[in-house]
């Protein structure tokens, strides 16, 4: 995590959050926009404030499935674009760590070594897509709509469109940014940026038993694949089988790996270590 090394996090129980909410249940680490009079439009200390949560969950061996909710009918508006113009707009928090470089949620979700679930109540706008396109599940109701409008205002969706292109259709990522249509959640889902779409009251039984089903497996495992997985894009397609085959071989030594052929073995629960 580049943001923020393992000792940064070890201030966490001392961190004053001003526009999210944090809670740890179990193994599962929720994460809550809280800024809903602003439609939960991030600024620049609710963007350092999201990725400190990230390390948080990054660096704690406890935290094996990570959920981004948020309060108010507005999932988020995107960036608070007075906040990053004019500092005077924002709120600085004091208690946070000095983040290192610039801040980018996109960069800061994908070292995240971690499942996260987005839960998706209300509409995403704008730099609200870094969020969903961060994590690996989203989970969303039939009232949210996904929309990029920044061509309405004279901009462009410059970081989203990175995030974007790894999920949909080039073209579609186009279509979206170029036209700033609003799309349904039904949309959003046949394109591949919704991964299910759930009823407005049962929404969050099924993200808690999503992440449950989550924790359940081994921890190691799914840190050592997500962090394969993203290593992809720097290996040249000759090489990814070689380089996998590798990661498996060093997998199988781990404690993990003996205890879950053991516990098949015997017929029971594993007991993961999260080595």
């Amino acid at each position: 995590m580049q943001f923020y090394s393992h000792e940064d996090v070890q201030a966490f129980a001392s961190v004053k959050f001003l526009y999210i909410k944090t809670s740890l249940s179990g193994y599962i680490f929720t994460v809550t926009l809280s800024r809903p009079e602003k439609r939960n439009a991030f600024t620049p200390t609710m963007a350092e404030e999201i990725i400190y949560a990230l390390a948080y969950a990054h660096y704690n061996s406890e935290i094996r499935c990570v959920i981004i909710d948020a309060q108010g009918s507005v999932f988020c508006a995107g960036a608070d674009l007075n906040a990053f113009h004019d500092p005077s707009f924002d709120r600085k928090n004091d208690t946070l760590p000095k983040i290192k470089g610039d801040l980018t949620l996109g960069d800061a979700f994908i070292a995240l070594s971690k499942p996260a679930i987005a839960k998706v109540e209300g509409p995403v706008l704008a730099g609200g897509f870094l969020m969903i396109c961060g994590v690996t599940f989203v989970y969303s109701t039939t009232n949210a709509t996904f929309s990029l409008p920044e061509v309405k205002r004279g901009i462009w969706p410059m970081q989203v469109m990175a995030s974007l292109m790894h999920i949909i259709p080039n073209r579609k990522v186009l279509e979206m940014a170029i036209t700033g249509e609003e799309y349904t959640a039904t949309e959003a889902y046949e394109l591949g940026l919704v991964t299910r779409i759930s009823e407005e009251g049962q929404i969050g039984e099924e993200v808690n038993a999503l992440a449950e089903q989550i924790c359940g497996n081994a921890p190691y495992a799914i840190k050592s694949g997500i962090a394969a997985f993203h290593k992809l894009k720097d290996i040249t397609e000759r090489e990814r089988h070689t380089y996998l085959k590798e990661q498996l071989k060093l997998l199988l030594q781990t404690a993990d790996a003996k205890e879950g052929a053991l516990s098949f073995k015997e017929k029971r629960s594993p007991n993961w270590k999260g080595n």
